[in-house]
């Protein structure tokens, strides 16, 4: 693990909270000899499916023979797991040196967490010499740290309400705000929107000239039975691909996720069938439909933090486990709690809260009232161990126990569970 004095000092810049704006970001890459103009770039924004997006791209692409830079947030067990080169995590010794030196270099820059990292990130992939990176937003799109990047193709997953003191209370506000990363020419693909995020999306791209390729229209997926799924875009069809991430979002955000590959250079980036059906195959997102066997007990591990990544999850409860549940569920407090308690607590048999380790949690309370509006039993527990074990203990042989919600809850989950 990083070393506590990087780590101490990059949560210290938590203290400057959440400022969106490219001033700070853009004085750090200047100071670097701005890296990210050295490799290519596929630049991914959105609500839900960010995250497996990226991790399709960089596997499929890995598989194809390239040099892989992968920027995500949040991290789940390890600070570094948000910078890896083809699929290995910045080393501890890489991101001390890293840190130390932008320190030295941006001393007089009051940066943020997220942009100190993203600086990071980005200077780590021009040290290892990726040929090309696959880059997520952190929480917007036009004044994340990210969009001083220049791509060669646009990704912006399925829009939906999260977040919304920052960016908007209408899907619309969001949708502008998320398609702040569209550049002038660049091709745009988009995951399924609802109608009113739909709109802005193709009215911000036609007005930046740029090929839009939407889903539906310009590629498509259907499942073929037996987890596989077969994929057009274009004229391509993939049959019987087979992805290692469960559910029918995750079966979508393969789809843009090749609908992003066609986009890219052919003549610079060319990728054989047989490497985009092993990446596919092969790819790993944990915390996303991730199942253990605890004490003898089937868990199920899903950073559901919002309404929408509830709803997904609920449909592969319903299509797929068709088992009771016994829900450990925690969340912070800026979360739509009622939305996702509305999907998630009527296919429980009892409900079991807890605050996950942030600063500012919903307290547990709430969260076993809410239970209550839906007929379920619930309680609330201090420790997240206690819930965990409270609920295997209550579990029947034809059941399972689903830790959802804040991806820190699920992240201390995985640490007890020794995954």
């Amino acid at each position: 693990m990083a070393g506590s004095g990087v780590l101490d000092y990059l949560y210290s810049l938590e203290k400057f909270g959440i400022k969106l704006g490219l001033d700070n970001i853009r004085a750090l890459l200047e100071a670097l000899d701005n890296p990210q103009r050295r490799y290519a770039v596929i630049h991914v924004a959105g609500t839900n499916g960010k995250g497996s997006v990226c991790a399709f791209l960089g596997a499929i692409l890995r598989q194809g023979g390239y040099r892989v830079g992968v920027y995500t947030s949040p991290h789940l067990r390890r600070f570094n797991e948000r910078i890896c080169v083809n699929d290995r995590q910045i080393s501890d010794d890489d991101l001390e040196e890293l840190v130390t030196r932008l320190r030295r270099l941006g001393g007089g820059v009051p940066a943020t967490f997220f942009e100190f990292t993203t600086a990071v990130a980005l200077e780590h992939f021009a040290r290892q010499r990726v040929d090309i990176a696959v880059v997520e937003t952190g929480m917007g799109g036009r004044l994340d740290a990210t969009n001083v990047v220049e791509p060669l193709v646009t990704v912006i997953t399925t829009i939906s309400h999260d977040h919304d003191d920052y960016l908007g209370d209408s899907l619309s506000m969001i949708a502008a705000e998320k398609g702040g990363i569209i550049k002038q020419g660049v091709p745009v693909v988009l995951a399924p929107q609802p109608a009113e995020a739909q709109e802005v999306l193709e009215d911000i791209s036609g007005r930046h000239g740029c090929r839009l390729c939407c889903y539906g229209r310009d590629y498509s997926v259907v499942g073929a039975g037996d987890a596989s799924v077969d994929i057009t875009v274009g004229t391509e069809r993939w049959i019987r691909l087979q992805p290692a991430l469960e559910g029918e979002h995750q079966q979508i955000n393969l789809a843009v996720a090749m609908a992003a590959l066609a986009e890219l250079p052919q003549d610079r980036f060319p990728v054989a069938r047989r490497a985009v059906c092993d990446g596919v195959r092969n790819v790993f997102w944990p915390g996303r439909l991730q199942r253990v066997c605890y004490k003898g007990v089937q868990v199920l591990l899903d950073g559901a933090h919002n309404g929408a990544g509830a709803a997904a999850l609920a449909a592969y409860l319903a299509r797929v486990v068709q088992r009771r549940i016994h829900l450990v569920c925690g969340f912070k407090y800026d979360k739509d709690v009622s939305a996702i308690m509305a999907e998630l607590a009527p296919m429980a048999v009892a409900v079991y809260a807890v605050e996950p380790p942030v600063e500012l949690a919903c307290p547990g309370h709430k969260v076993v009232a809410l239970a209550g509006n839906y007929g379920r039993r619930g309680s609330s527990y201090a420790r997240l161990e206690a819930a965990l074990d409270a609920a295997v203990a209550s579990a029947g042989a034809d059941e399972m126990v689903v830790v959802a919600g804040s991806l820190f809850l699920v992240a201390a989950a995985s640490e007890y569970l020794a995954l």
